[in-house]
């Protein structure tokens, strides 16, 4: 599994989204940029990213996953 497989999963998981990915093997890391965020608990949140990858996670190709995830707004505000 890629990076950009998983970005690729997520993407096109969360019509809308964003998301940047980054590790190599079985652990990665996935900050995700979403409008379906908004008024989600963070456990909602990464529940969301994880269904996306559901089957991945379940065969051992993903073993390890960190997310972060924001909406748009909250990701404007960090960047600033």
């Amino acid at each position: 599994m890629t990076p950009k497989e998983i970005k690729t999963f997520i993407e096109d998981g969360i019509p809308g989204s964003e998301a940047m990915v980054t590790g190599d093997g079985s652990k990665f890391e996935a900050t995700v940029i979403s409008q379906a965020f908004d008024g989600l608990s963070p456990v909602k949140e990464h529940q969301l990213v994880f269904a996306t990858l559901k089957e991945h996670i379940s065969s051992g190709a993903i073993h390890a996953l960190s997310i972060k995830a924001y909406t748009p707004t909250e990701w404007s505000a960090r960047e600033s």
